[in-house]
């Protein structure tokens, strides 16, 4: 999740590590930590909105719950995960921006067991603006059907928002902006629609909104707030299983997540979508749910 500017090993600002803030450019880990070969590593994406972070308890609430489905346990609780988040937003004086929360094990064993490995945990917060204009986004963008499949959860902890999950991600997405899209949808280990690389997906058929059940990707905070926001327009969200081919039946798509928000698609493969009211009207709501007022009525 990386917005234009300096290289992120060298910028200025506060980074909260194990505790306190420290300078930038000092939030640093030794060469031999777990995380790092091991991918023993769980994060959060969460965004700043008028100096507020929205849905804050509930990615620090994920973030200890992935760590527990990983196996650790974060030294801090929710509490202070969401009073550490806080201050380093107040600290770094930013007012739209990006949060990322990532807790690891450290470098004590060096193998695949780490069951001695201090736990650590780092908040770093940047600023970044909304991208789009609702007119820009409105154009939707284009993905390329990915050949990696997001995997069985016997084979791996799919509802961690875990660092070694994302890795068919950065492929997925490398091939596909090589070819000129934007993104890549992935499917599943069944062949059925999943999600985008790091969004979740919905598309309109018949005037109803159709999401894949969340059975081996990460129901994400943005979905379930934008889900909610459909029902409250009363339109109909159906939660199901979705083969690829059911593409060609929907007259809308769109995407949600931290970084996406809700962005229109137009393309994904051979399937073509015009964003239209459905997309529209979401955007818009959405775009009111994040204003730091909204947030203080919930």
């Amino acid at each position: 999740m990386a917005a234009p500017g300096p290289a992120f090993d060298d910028r200025d600002g506060l980074i909260w590590l194990d505790g306190k803030l420290v300078p930038w450019r000092d939030a640093k880990l030794h060469v031999l930590t777990h995380a790092l070969h091991y991918a023993s590593s769980v994060f959060e994406g969460e965004r700043v909105y008028g100096g507020k972070v929205f849905k804050l308890t509930e990615h620090s609430q994920r973030l200890v719950d992935s760590a527990t489905l990983m196996g650790f346990k974060i030294p801090y609780s929710v509490a202070e995960i969401d009073k550490a988040t806080e201050e380093t937003v107040k600290a770094s004086g930013i007012v739209d921006g990006y949060v990322r929360p990532v807790a690891w094990r450290g470098s004590e064993m060096m193998g695949v067991s780490a069951q001695n490995n201090t736990i650590h945990l780092a908040i770093a917060v940047w600023e970044w603006p909304s991208y789009f204009t609702p007119e820009a986004r409105m154009k939707g963008i284009r993905l390329k059907i990915s050949p990696w499949q997001r995997p069985d959860p016997k084979t791996a902890p799919v509802h961690a928002k875990a660092a070694g999950l994302y890795m068919i991600c950065t492929l997925s997405k490398h091939q596909a902006e090589s070819e000129g899209f934007d993104d890549a949808l992935m499917l599943d280990w069944r062949g059925q629609v999943a999600e985008a690389t790091g969004a979740n997906v919905f598309f309109v058929m018949d005037g109803e909104i159709h999401t894949p059940k969340p059975d081996c990707f990460l129901d994400g905070i943005t979905r379930r707030t934008v889900i909610g926001l459909a029902k409250n327009r009363q339109m109909k969200v159906i939660e199901r299983a979705i083969m690829p081919e059911e593409m060609a039946k929907a007259t809308e798509c769109f995407l949600t997540g931290t970084a996406a928000e809700v962005t229109p698609v137009r393309e994904i493969g051979p399937y073509r979508f015009t964003p239209g009211a459905v997309c529209k009207t979401l955007i818009a709501d959405f775009e009111v749910a994040v204003k730091p007022a909204a947030q203080a009525a919930e």
